[in-house]
């Protein structure tokens, strides 16, 4: 397994600890397109103390602006035995390799800098970059620092070396005024790279006064709830990282007006610790649905979705309900994408759509003559139940995936429709169709899952090891991890010992939440995932909807090729 170097923020580095490269450079003008650097001086320090120094003058390939000569004292003759940046621009990088880029106007020499190692064909690594001079200006008042040129600083903090329009001396008077202005911020509690860098956006003292409510909350994967004056919950959301997403609303990176309404409100944060992604996204879902928070925008009726079901009758009809029976096609999150493909669903299995009352011993049939606009698909044919029944179970065979036949059937009607040159209505058949496999697909993907009594997958860890999910009738019942080293397989009987007990019931996802059974089989599609052990197979239909995406996202590439060109492609065969 590949390691991965984590990044600043993901470690927190202390600033102690971090290593920074001052750099500054003089130039032959202010353009980093058309101009050319002249002379690279850089300082590496770490915990206050100076670790190396680089300094060299650069052949630009051309003679000194006179007024350059003037401010910076380097002329042409100076230059004339320098290297060029070719042979120069590889050592400093290597030399400022994993380090924070720190100048004055970084801006201006990190410009440079780019449009060098760009001009020699060489990759600029993902430096993170800090500029003191915007720093300055968010610590420092204007009463304090009119100005924040270098000099000025200078002398506000009587640095040790005097800057003189020389790129090591100038990198050097940077150095002091980077460690005053650190020892500023250090006094206001921030003292890591992540938090500097937090700090650098201007926010409302309220909001940064309320940082310590992170203070207790782990950096491991979890969720964490906002509570306000009447311990009630706010906000719930989850994070890889707890403690630095929950700091990140008490600084100028949350911009959103909805949460710093939602920050001035809370006295507290609680937070649950997970196990890995997985339980940390199905405990948020949990969350959502037994508090409702006000700031979160699903979170209103997260249980509700709608579903098309069979009426309990003699002779039965698809409706549009909250609730899930045993042979339902959803969830739908709209009323109106459920009507549609119900409909869809009547017109093709020809199920009756009239709502009329008809008993057992009755007939269907002789109040929907077929040549009246918007007759009943059940057709004006006198039909018993016995004989309607068939339509009933062919939309039940079409939902449990036991038939793909009312698929093809539309499918074909889309290529008549398009030979006779009737290709609005084609594409509207084509669209619909689209529609009911989509819906058909993702219903039974998520019964599949559902359907298993137990199952246990593992998935490896990026720092090693492995992640545990015992799932049961579609619910995350247990989740762990078992580190780099430690027995994977004790670890899964704990697991599987200590899981909730499920109790299903009847509907397609057993009783599930829909979106957490969408979590889960996300997750079991997810690289590296293996079954540890299962009490049934994990299988979709054979002649389920599956098979049909395919022909769906040509679909919906032909519909969107239909609207820049006259001819679409064929959409004969899956």
């Amino acid at each position: 397994m590949t390691a991965r170097q984590l990044a600043f923020d993901e470690l927190d580095t202390p600033l102690r600890d971090t290593t920074f490269v001052v750099v500054d450079l003089e130039t032959t003008g202010s353009s980093s397109g058309d101009d050319a650097i002249t002379e690279i001086g850089a300082v590496k320090i770490r915990g206050g103390e100076v670790v190396g120094e680089l300094s060299t003058l650069v052949d630009p390939g051309r003679t000194m602006p006179p007024h350059i000569v003037r401010l910076t004292g380097i002329t042409s003759a100076m230059l004339v035995d320098a290297p060029r940046i070719e042979q120069v621009l590889p050592s400093f990088l290597e030399f400022a390799r994993g380090a924070v880029l720190v100048a004055h106007n970084a801006p201006f020499d990190i410009g440079f800098l780019r449009a060098a190692t760009t001009r020699c064909d060489l990759a600029w690594p993902s430096f993170q970059v800090l500029c003191t001079v915007r720093l300055a200006r968010r610590v420092l008042s204007r009463e304090e620092a009119p100005s924040v040129k270098l000099s000025a600083l200078a002398d506000l903090f009587r640095v040790s070396t005097r800057p003189t329009h020389r790129a090591l001396d100038d990198a050097r008077a940077t150095v002091d005024v980077l460690h005053a202005l650190i020892e500023r911020v250090g006094n206001l509690g921030v003292h890591s790279y992540p938090e500097l860098v937090d700090y650098l956006p201007n926010v409302s003292a309220a909001q940064r006064g309320k940082r310590g409510l992170a203070a207790h909350l782990p950096r491991s994967p979890g969720v964490y709830l906002f509570r306000g004056p009447s311990d009630e919950v706010l906000y719930v959301g989850t994070a890889v990282n707890v403690q630095r997403r929950v700091r990140g609303y008490f600084t100028g990176s949350e911009t959103r007006a909805r949460m710093k309404e939602m920050v001035a409100l809370a006295t507290r944060v609680d937070h649950v610790e997970c196990a890995h992604g997985l339980e940390a996204g199905v405990r948020e879902l949990r969350l959502l649905a037994a508090h409702a928070p006000p700031y979160n925008r699903r979170s209103k009726f997260p249980k509700r979705a709608w579903w098309i079901t069979l009426t309990d009758e003699a002779f039965p009809r698809l409706s549009v309900t909250r609730r899930a029976g045993p042979d339902a096609l959803g969830p739908f999150s709209n009323r109106g994408d459920a009507a549609d493909v119900a409909a869809t669903i009547t017109e093709s299995c020809r199920l009756r759509h009239c709502t009329r009352k008809i008993k057992q011993n009755d007939v269907h049939g002789p109040d929907c003559p077929d040549d009246a606009v918007g007759s009943c698909p059940a057709g004006s044919a006198p039909q018993s139940a016995a004989a309607y029944a068939a339509a009933v179970e062919l939309s039940r065979n079409l939902i449990r995936g036991a038939t793909d036949a009312p698929l093809r059937d539309l499918r074909t009607r889309v290529v008549e429709l398009a030979g006779a040159e009737l290709f609005e209505n084609a594409a509207r058949l084509r669209d619909r169709t689209a529609a009911l496999a989509t819906a058909l697909r993702r219903c039974q993907r998520l019964a599949s899952v559902a359907r298993i009594e137990e199952l246990v997958a593992a998935r490896p860890r990026d720092e090693g090891g492995w992640e545990f999910a015992v799932i049961r009738s579609g619910r995350l019942a247990s989740a762990g991890v078992a580190p780099r080293g430690v027995a994977p397989m004790p670890v899964v009987d704990a697991l599987t010992l200590a899981a909730e007990t499920v109790l299903p019931d009847p509907s397609p996802l057993r009783g599930a939440m829909a979106d957490e059974v969408r979590l889960v089989a996300n997750w079991l599609d997810s690289p590296g995932v293996r079954i540890v052990r299962t009490s049934d197979g994990y299988r979709e239909p054979a002649h389920g909807a599956g098979s049909w995406q395919q022909w769906c996202a040509l679909a919906r590439d032909a519909g969107e090729y239909a609207e820049r060109a006259p001819h679409p492609p064929s959409l004969g065969a899956r």
